[in-house]
Formats: C-alpha cells, sequence, structure tokens
C-alpha cells in the first residue's frame, strides 16, 4: 500500500530534543530522521514559554528550516501552542507565561513562520480575527468554551478541554458537531480510549480528522525523566506525566500511532491526506507499507 508522506501537525520534540530549548543543528538532526521514519514535513510545535525564549527558538527553526537538504522532512511552519491558553485546562501549561489574546500581546512574538496558533476562544479579545486575516490556523484548544465558530480546528480532541456535558455546551461537543472544523486525535492508545475514538470517527466528517502525535522530546530516546514546559515529566515506558500524574503529551510519532489503529482495524488512509488538504501542501513524497504498515520504501522528489 503506497500513501503521502506522513506529516506531524503537533510535535514538540523527539529523539531528546526539545523544540522550546533546542539548537539549529538538533532541528536538522530531528528533520532527518523523521524523513526516514516516514514523516515527510512536520510543524514543530512550542509549549507555552517566555516571550523572549519563544522569539528566540522561532529564529532557530526557521534558520534550520533554511538550511535543511533533500534527505530531511520538510519544516513546514512553526505551531505555537500556549501563552494564550485557558488557566482552567492549562494541563502542565505554566501559567505564569500566559498572556491576555490581544493583538499587542501577540506581535511580541509574531512571525510569518507562525502557521498554528492553539487558544482559548473564550478568552478572545481582539486575536482571533488578527489571526484570520494573517492566514494562521486558529485551533481551540486548553479551553472551555464551546463557540468554535472562528476556529479552524481543535486541538487534541478531548485531551485538556471541557468535555462532553449532556446539559451543556463544551469544547469537545462544539468540536465533533461542527463539520466545517478539523479536529486533532492523539490515538496512542494513552489519551483516548477505542470508545472514544469509536465516536469521533462515526461523528466527525472522516475527512476532517487529523491524526498527531503531540510527541515530548523524551519520545524515541533512552530518557526516562525530564523536563519540559518548566516541569518535571517522568516517564514510566508506556506514558509521560507530572509528578502529580498529568498526561504531559505523547511518546509515540504518527507513523506508530498508525500501526496502531490499524491493528484495531479503525485506520482510514484519508486520515494521512487531510493534513495536506488543512494547510494546501503540495507533493512531499510517498511511502509505500506492508500490511503491518510496516515501510518497504520511502520516495521523494529528490533520490534518497
Amino acid at each position: 500500500m503506497k500513501t503521502k508522506l506522513v506529516i506531524e501537525q503537533h510535535i514538540h520534540g523527539v529523539f531528546g530534543i526539545d523544540f522550546n530549548k533546542c539548537k539549529v543543528d538538533d532541528v536538522i538532526f530531528v528533520a532527518k530522521n523523521l524523513l526516514q521514519l516516514g514523516i515527510g514535513g512536520f510543524f514543530p510545535t512550542l509549549v507555552t514559554d517566555s516571550t523572549a525564549n519563544i522569539k528566540r527558538q522561532i529564529e532557530i527553526i526557521k534558520d534550520a528550516a533554511s538550511k535543511l537538504t533533500f534527505d530531511c522532512a520538510k519544516i513546514l511552519g512553526i505551531h505555537l501552542e500556549g501563552n494564550f491558553i485557558n488557566p482552567e485546562k492549562k494541563g502542565i501549561h505554566n501559567e505564569k507565561h500566559f498572556k491576555k489574546l490581544t493583538i499587542k500581546n501577540y506581535q511580541k512574538i509574531e512571525d510569518d513562520f507562525i502557521k498554528i496558533v492553539t487558544l482559548a476562544p473564550e478568552l478572545d479579545v481582539d486575536l482571533i480575527d488578527y489571526l484570520k486575516e494573517k492566514n494562521v490556523k486558529v485551533q481551540a484548544g486548553h479551553c472551555v468554551g464551546f463557540d468554535l465558530s472562528k476556529c479552524d480546528g481543535a486541538t487534541h480532541l478531548f485531551n485538556a478541554m471541557k468535555g462532553i456535558d449532556h446539559r451543556d455546551g463544551s469544547t469537545a461537543l462544539s468540536a465533533l458537531l461542527n463539520d466545517n472544523i478539523y479536529t486533532e486525535v492523539i490515538a496512542d492508545g494513552v489519551h483516548l480510549s477505542d470508545d472514544i475514538l469509536n465516536l469521533i470517527f462515526k461523528t466527525k466528517p472522516i475527512d476532517k480528522i487529523i491524526l498527531i502525535s503531540d510527541a515530548l522530546p523524551i519520545t524515541y530516546s533512552d530518557l526516562k525523566e525530564t523536563v519540559f514546559a518548566d516541569e518535571k515529566i517522568y516517564y514510566d515506558g508506556k506514558k509521560a506525566t507530572s509528578k502529580e500524574g498529568t498526561i504531559a503529551g505523547s511518546t509515540t510519532l504518527v507513523p506508530e500511532i498508525i500501526k496502531i489503529l490499524n491493528n484495531k482495524g479503525m485506520f482510514n488512509d484519508q486520515f494521512i491526506d487531510n493534513v495536506y488538504n488543512y494547510h494546501n501542501i503540495g507533493y512531499l513524497g510517498e511511502v509505500e507499507w506492508d500490511n503491518d504498515f510496516n515501510i518497504i520504501s520511502i520516495t521523494t522528489p529528490f533520490k534518497l
């Protein structure tokens, strides 16, 4: 079976490298190794941090993107997840860096390379309309609001958002019922139960589901603990959590998640195409899989 190369839309790091702390060579190392796993492009995702550090890391990622060679996964832009979220659903994000959802605050870190912003729409002052004018994807996440009318998508559906309430509106319910928005789904077997996955796959249009990893730097490394978002994170071999037990993110990548879904009879190859359509991304290459979704070969516009 052949599909387009996979795209990672929501990835904080991998191979022990944290996009909030890395250097240019680190990003290039990640890009080169991701392609070997069947990932043709990715959006390095920055977690809540100080304004100064976010600005610095944006420049580092942009510099790395300009230096990639043909044997690397393409850096497609930055996903900013943090600073503009709701403290009620902060997860492991450091609340001291949170900002009001204003144009003025966003302009302190604004860069054309930011392609996705995860925010809490219920706290918006004047930021969402500004982002839309700039053609930045607006995703509801780490929030409790249920008016998603101005959003393009929902970030890691059901995680760090208000869940379904049979008497009231919620972020998750609105994301499920709004056929116009895309929904990120972490189908790693940890973040969502199989019943919830079945609910999502039966409710959402199949072309509006985006598989993401939300991968942490600890992913595919020998690390058993690390500091991420100013929080000590512990990995027990299955999941990564804070000391209090809050799930911090995934320790798998999308190709592995595809394999997990395939084993459950839940995978649809449309999932791979959806992120291409969401961002209007052109041809990055193809990957040939065997029946168990192990990679047979990778094809790109250039010879590997």
